[in-house]
């Protein structure tokens, strides 16, 4: 996709996507409707009672659309039961059956109930990572074969009046898609571009798109690339948003806002689902706050327009190239900075949260994987002796020539007003409305040591940066630039959705050479360090932990994914930089850990079966010893270090 075709109305003005309206039962999602939440059931679709009494807390909490799996025809026929249970007991909110494999599950299903959602990847096709050789009368054919299988429940649907869900998951496309197009954003598109045109052939229009992935990056490039070939076709369906796997907790949170905040900001996406390893009553107040956020957005303050060609493609990545400062720049990963401007003393127990903890009998800082780079004291130069990877920035007026010691000026002009400066490195402050300040100061911004600090009031504070980087990029300035942001008066979990988003979106587009949360009132210095550092794991920018790809509980789980995913957690949570995926079972299980290092899926009651990368190396091992042999295959492997005692 050539980087100047538009995927969104606007890069510097919120104006949200106007796509077609669906009815899905008694509520409408697209157009000018509210952005829906969902989530999916974790209890077994044959058992009524758990299932509807967990769709009653869903809904109670807040969630539109309610999912249940259908893996058979039997599940199918037990959704009429549950939808009956539910409208007896005053709960009228739509439900939607998730189809893998089976299509006739999936027409039995639209008999009882107002949405079914198919993946493109498995409801005709069967994955064996088999690279296919097509000549295009054989892949024609293969399109054939396609539309027979899906035409039925697409007539039944319009007949019925339900809604389809295409839903393309990164980790379940086809051999057939994946001899094509790869393993990209671009063959998730196509995989759901052949369905919906198999709708429109028929003239069926109530669809709702999704393009899920584990990883963010993959997920927005896809979303983007869908959305510009719908405007392109003249058909624009609503997007149903999501980062598939999320996993739990903090990651789960910081990866799911990354993702879809990042498309948010956007104005892109109806409906969203947080998938979490967590109960599904405990996604829908995160999916609410993320989407609460854009209910006022329009009113933003204008930001300047851009002319001329896009300076970056938004469907691929690639970093910003800005000089090397120190270890800001360059080919360095981003950094992170601490604030600790509220603290007027600062002291060696200060730098905890920071990553940093003093060992008075020893005499030795201890540096943890996530330690900051830098800390801003404002007006204090700490005097006890410094971690040697640790820098300190103060405001120019307070700024000494000491090792490790770096001076934040309030402007340009005061950097240029002044010969007190850094021989080494000098932060300067601007906000990304002064993009006249760019041009003027060109010369000095490539040939000084500064690295500027980059804030914004704008209520559509993201946009008005990334509008800055575009500037930077046009006038071919290579400074390198840290984002600054000041979050105040919310509570944690809105803190980590916001700043996750603000800071994501930079980062996927490839902007952004370090992050600098300032908060008031709201988390603290150890919430604001993990935070950063899970932003940049989950942009994969900056590794500094093991990595999990967590699936969130369904109808199909075959163990306890959060006892699991707690236990194999706290066996491998040292190895930095290892990806491990833990999936409830086998449908999307291999595939949405294909760039995982080792795996744990599900394949039977209490069976597991153990992955190294894509290939199965140990099967139907028992629930009880796979956590070990889990270890024994890193170990085994070469990849298993011994945590460290402290």
């Amino acid at each position: 996709m050539e980087k100047n075709t538009p995927y969104c109305n606007s890069l510097i003005e919120y104006k949200r996507v106007q796509t077609k309206a669906v009815k899905v039962g008694n509520i409408y999602f697209g157009a000018h409707y509210p952005i829906r939440v969902q989530s999916m059931t974790t209890a077994d679709t044959m058992d009524t009672e758990n299932s509807v009494d967990q769709a009653i807390r869903m809904i109670d909490a807040g969630c539109e659309l309610v999912r249940y799996t259908a893996p058979s025809k039997k599940e199918a026929e037990n959704l009429k039961v549950i939808r009956q249970k539910l409208d007896e007991k005053g709960y009228h909110t739509p439900i939607v059956a998730d189809i893998h494999f089976t299509p006739n599950a999936a027409e039995v299903a639209a008999l009882h109930i107002e949405k079914i959602r198919v993946n493109p990847g498995n409801y005709a096709d069967k994955k064996k990572f088999e690279e296919i050789e097509y000549t295009d009368a054989s892949y024609q054919a293969e399109l054939v074969r396609i539309r027979e299988k899906f035409t039925p429940l697409v007539l039944l649907c319009k007949q019925l009046k339900r809604a389809i869900r295409i839903g393309t998951n990164h980790g379940s496309l086809s051999d057939r898609i994946m001899s094509r197009y790869g393993d990209s954003p671009l063959g998730m598109v196509e995989s759901a571009l052949e369905f919906i045109q198999i709708c429109e052939d028929n003239e069926f229009y109530d669809l709702v798109i999704s393009m899920k992935s584990s990883n963010p990056i993959v997920m927005v490039h896809a979303y983007r690339l869908l959305m510009a070939k719908m405007m392109e076709r003249g058909n624009i369906y609503p997007l149903h948003l999501g980062v598939t796997e999320a996993g739990e907790g903090e990651d789960g949170r910081i990866k799911s806002a990354v993702g879809i905040g990042t498309l948010l900001e956007d104005g892109l996406g109806d409906t969203i689902r947080v998938s979490l390893t967590e109960e599904p009553e405990f996604e829908i107040p995160v999916a609410k706050k993320l989407a609460e956020r854009y209910e006022n957005r329009h009113h933003h303050a204008d930001i300047i327009p851009f002319e001329g060609e896009l300076p970056y493609n938004p469907y691929e990545y690639q970093r910003r190239h800005a000089k090397e400062m120190i270890n800001v720049g360059g080919k360095n990963h981003p950094v992170v900075i601490s604030d600790l401007s509220h603290v007027d003393d600062i002291k060696p127990a200060h730098l905890f949260g920071a990553g940093y903890t003093y060992n008075i009998g020893d005499d030795k800082w201890n540096i943890k994987e996530q330690a900051v780079d830098y800390i801003f004291t404002e007006n204090t130069i700490p005097t006890f002796q410094l971690p040697g990877t640790l820098g300190v920035i103060v405001k120019a007026d307070k700024w000494e020539d000491k090792n490790q010691v770096y001076p934040l000026f309030p402007s340009i002009k005061a950097f240029q007003a002044t010969t007190k400066t850094s021989s080494k490195l000098n932060f300067v402050r601007i906000d990304a409305h002064e993009l006249a300040l760019l041009k003027e100061h060109k010369n000095i911004l490539n040939n000084s040591n500064i690295v500027l600090v980059l804030s914004s009031n704008n209520l559509h504070r993201m946009a008005e940066q990334r509008r800055f980087f575009m500037e930077l990029v046009k006038l071919d300035i290579q400074t390198p630039i840290i984002p600054y942001k000041t979050y105040a008066d919310i509570d944690n979990e809105a803190f980590q959705l916001y700043a996750s988003t603000d800071f994501g979106a930079l980062l996927i587009d490839g902007f952004s050479d370090g992050i600098w949360i300032h908060t008031e009132n709201c988390s603290n210095l150890q919430l604001n360090t993990s935070t950063a550092f899970g932003i940049l794991q989950a942009t994969r920018t900056r590794i500094s932990k093991t990595d999990y790809i967590s699936c969130p509980s369904c109808g199909r789980t075959l163990f306890d994914l959060q006892i699991t995913t707690a236990k194999i957690r706290n066996r491998t949570n040292h190895l930095k930089g290892l990806k491990i995926g833990i999936m409830g079972c086998i449908v999307n299980g291999p595939g949405e850990m294909a760039d995982a290092d080792y795996g744990y899926v599900g394949v039977g009651k209490g069976k597991i079966n153990l992955y190294k990368e894509k290939t199965v190396v140990k099967k139907n091992v028992t629930e009880e010893e796979a956590v070990n042999e889990l270890v024994e295959l890193i170990k085994e492997y070469g990849d298993w270090v011994e945590p460290k005692v402290n």
